[in-house]
């Protein structure tokens, strides 16, 4: 199983908003952190943070918290971690490796990273699929993060040939996105999966635009944190119900609520017995009574 971490702002306009703050983003908010599993999208974990928080304010103790309670839901193979720049601390890959999780983290692009990166050889470049012909290469080097007594971990590069024609083609040759990992496998094989993080951008767009997030209501900080778990649950809740019942597991959190939830219709009551009086010519009331016995066939829990 693999967890991506990230963070988001959830900007406010409120000023007497307790916690809510300007933020590198310029934008008065909070700034959560966020994990997901890969694949399906669900919400694992969720912390609230004042807008003023860096991204790697309390990372670590948030990482091992998923992982335990990943751990505890059952999940007993073997936990990956992908996580973005933000994340890039000796906390966070202690925290990893304290609870046995493999890491994949992207690296600042540090004095220590570039030198480590101009080492390279010019032959141990490997180019990959791209748009652009010998437009990105992918090579690998050892390296010792956070300072020289940190353990040697491998250091995979992708380097991308600026687009022709733009202004950074002006001053660089190549953009550079390096990771630290401690995974086994190939190069080419752990670049690919751990570009696979930006999957949880859209997780997080229907996590505030679907289920709730994009507004905190309260002026007080443990009333939008209790807010943030409810979206969390509603969020979770809407994405089993696309998987299991409509049987579409990457439909958005507003497209199940628009097409099946928010519908106008009437009950009505004729000889005692109830009738429920749907939109005539619905192009999805098929789906939402297929989905609605998918639903009713799912044994109670003992």
């Amino acid at each position: 199983m693999t967890i991506d971490v990230d963070s988001t702002i959830c900007q406010v306009y409120g000023t007497h908003k307790q916690g809510a703050a300007f933020g590198h983003t310029k934008v008065r908010g909070y700034h959560p952190l966020l994990a997901f599993a890969a694949g399906t999208w669900d919400l694992l974990h969720s912390r609230l943070r004042g807008g003023s928080a860096y991204t790697a304010r309390g990372a670590a103790g948030f990482v091992a918290e998923t992982i335990g309670r990943v751990r505890a839901a059952g999940a007993s193979g073997p936990l990956t971690l992908r996580a973005d720049s933000g994340f890039y601390a000796r906390t966070v890959v202690a925290a990893c490796q304290r609870h046995g999780v493999r890491y994949s983290i992207t690296a600042k692009l540090t004095k220590a990273v570039r030198k480590a990166i101009a080492a390279i050889p010019a032959d141990a470049w490997t180019p990959i699929p791209y748009w652009l012909e010998d437009g990105a290469d992918v090579a690998e080097t050892s390296y010792r993060p956070f300072g020289k007594k940190g353990p040697l971990t491998r250091l995979i590069v992708r380097r991308v040939r600026p687009t022709p024609g733009s202004q950074l083609a002006l001053f660089c040759d190549y953009n550079y996105h390096p990771f630290i990992t401690d995974r086994a496998g190939s190069t080419l094989e752990l670049e690919v999966d751990h570009r696979r993080h930006a999957e949880v951008e859209p997780a997080i767009c229907d996590l505030k635009h679907g289920a709730g997030l994009e507004h905190l209501p309260s002026g007080r900080f443990a009333a939008n944190a209790a807010w943030l778990g409810l979206c969390g649950i509603a969020y979770n809740l809407a994405r089993w119900t696309g998987r299991l019942g409509v049987g579409e597991a990457r439909m958005t959190t507003k497209t199940l609520r628009v097409r099946y939830l928010a519908l106008p219709g009437r009950l009505t009551v004729s000889a005692r017995r109830p009738t429920l009086h749907l939109p005539a010519h619905w192009p999805w009331q098929w789906r939402w009574e297929f989905a609605l016995a998918r639903l009713r066939c799912i044994p109670h829990p003992i």
